[in-house]
């Protein structure tokens, strides 16, 4: 089974601790050893500025993930391929790994196209317009105000479009979902939960849901704990299911895959600790879903919804 996972933190952990090492690191939730074992084929690295950086340097340390990325995943390990397109992930050997730049939140490029389109030709290649918070291009959805798209925000969508560039709505306040639902050519949510089950302000209302499958997106199902259940029992792969499970009753089974946000979570599902226990996942699926479903969900679907 190929797995394309849509979402992690390993550059984040990976610049604030220089020390750590992608080859095995214990305190890394995605290493290079945990992708060979787990036969990971695509895994998107996010660029993550947290908030503790100062504005005018957000750009510059966006740029050190960049590095960090070249550097110290694809440069120090032969099989993990950078990759863009459909055509490089279909042109890696039955060994290679490939790697996907995206960037999580438009705060790196403040109210600069030109800062946006440099992180496109670096090959970014999907973008979340929020964290939880404003910022010039929307509100996030822990913002109280619930404003959507900037004017700027909806030239930066443009841009994307132009690019053939996904743009991830996870994040976003509600008014920006519907109005970068409405605009964008290539939407997705790489890493978000059905607030059905999890009336968390992070996941998807089922309206929502629906646009994104009439858009032909793809929603990557997170294995945040607290976007999994809502009491204070603690979330298991069960668990992880039912949100596939609603989606497909949605219409999704061929829009729904898989977007841990791995390393950027302290606590995990029980069961999916690290990226090595996709297994048990893989597990479960197949006792429920055909091998063409549970192929479908670990990677064609995103794979298929590739823009390039």
């Amino acid at each position: 089974m190929k797995l394309f996972d849509a979402h992690c933190d390993v550059l984040l952990k990976l610049w604030l601790d220089r020390s750590l090492s992608f080859y095995d690191d214990p305190s890394l939730h995605v290493t290079w050893k945990s992708l060979q074992q787990a036969k990971g084929k695509v895994q998107c690295f996010a660029i993550y500025i947290p908030e503790s950086v100062y504005p005018e340097s957000r750009f510059t340390v966006a740029l050190e993930m960049v590095d960090l990325f070249f550097e110290e995943i694809i440069g120090k390990f032969s099989n993990m391929k950078f990759v863009r397109s459909k055509s490089d992930i279909s042109s890696l050997g039955a060994n290679e790994i490939g790697a996907m730049l995206t960037l999580e939140g438009c705060d790196a490029i403040g109210e600069s196209l030109v800062k946006l389109k440099t992180l496109l030709r670096l090959g970014v290649s999907s973008v979340g317009l929020t964290w939880n918070h404003a910022n010039s291009v929307a509100d996030g959805a822990w913002e109280e105000r619930g404003a959507g798209l900037s004017d700027f925000g909806k030239q930066v969508v443009h841009t994307l479009n132009e690019a053939k560039c996904w743009v991830d709505v996870s994040h976003l306040s509600k008014k920006g979902f519907w109005d970068a639902i409405e605009i964008a050519d290539y939407p997705i949510a790489s890493h978000s939960n059905a607030y059905a089950l999890c009336a968390h302000p992070r996941n998807l209302r089922a309206e929502q849901i629906c646009a994104l499958i009439k858009k032909n997106g793809v929603i990557g199902i997170t294995f945040v704990p607290s976007f999994v259940r809502q009491d204070h029992h603690p979330a298991t792969i069960a668990d992880v299911l039912r949100h596939l499970d609603y989606i497909c009753s949605l219409g999704g089974s061929r829009h729904v895959g898989f977007g841990s946000d791995f390393d950027g979570i302290d606590e995990t599902v029980v069961g999916l600790e690290n990226f090595q226990c996709y297994a048990n996942l893989i597990n479960e699926l197949q006792k429920h879903y055909s091998e063409a479903d549970v192929q479908r969900f670990l990677f064609d679907n995103f794979y298929e919804r590739l823009p390039r």
